[in-house]
């Protein structure tokens, strides 16, 4: 009689059931699952390159008078920001000379929150963008959540007298005004919670083109205590 090892050894083997065909829809929700990440970060790099590059041939653009950087842990709410670009345009002036006052408000939401790997990628973006703005020196005006953070981060504040802080200097309160402060901001309740900085320039040619720029500060600082 034959083992029962024999027995086993010598069963008949089920074949395994073929795999199922997956649909078309199936295989292309597969492939975006795991090529997210690659796609995601394809996209930023093409959006700043496109930016940068529309950006530099001013296509379609109206050239802004003045130009804030807000930074935050999450974009503001698109009427919040068109509410600011108003209420900032009725104060300035014409400074380009094209017949209108224009605000331009680049966001940079350094926080952002979500699963975890794209959450990298769009914060690592922001940032890129935020070291391309200041490298150029396009943002004069700076509207923060975090002031503090901002200043360790960039040194970027200057003193209140418009000089640069000093090399070793991280402070930011004595730098910068609570919105809550300042007249010129006082009907954008929604807004109360954020600082407004203006930015330092080390390099004495830059720091004399920043006439307009330097006069529109006082007009919305001014009657805030120094």
């Amino acid at each position: 009689m034959a083992s029962e090892y024999l027995k086993w050894k010598a069963r008949e083997e089920k074949p395994a059931p073929p795999a199922r065909e997956l649909s078309k829809k199936e295989k292309l929700l597969n492939w975006l699952h795991y090529h997210r990440l690659h796609l995601i970060a394809a996209a930023v790099l093409l959006w700043i390159g496109g930016s940068m590059l529309w950006n530099s041939l001013g296509i379609g653009q109206t050239k802004p008078d003045y130009i804030f950087a807000y930074i935050g842990q999450d974009n503001l709410p698109g009427e919040s920001a068109a509410a600011l670009e108003t209420a900032l345009s009725a104060l300035g002036e014409d400074v380009n000379g094209d017949g209108k006052v224009v605000i331009e408000l680049r966001q940079y939401a350094t926080d952002r929150k979500g699963e975890a790997e794209t959450a990298l990628y769009f914060n690592s973006a922001a940032n890129t963008r935020l070291l391309a703005d200041i490298t150029a020196g396009d943002s004069y005006f700076f509207l923060v959540e975090d002031p503090q953070s901002v200043q360790r981060s960039y040194q970027i504040f200057a003193n209140l007298d418009g000089t640069p802080p000093a090399e070793d200097d991280y402070e930011a309160m004595d730098k910068v005004f609570g919105l809550g402060e300042l007249t010129a901001f006082s009907k954008l309740n929604d807004l109360s919670g954020l600082y407004l900085g203006r930015r330092c320039f080390y390099d004495g040619k830059q720091a004399a083109a920043q006439t307009a720029n330097e006069a529109f500060w006082k007009s919305l600082t001014e009657g805030a205590a120094q």
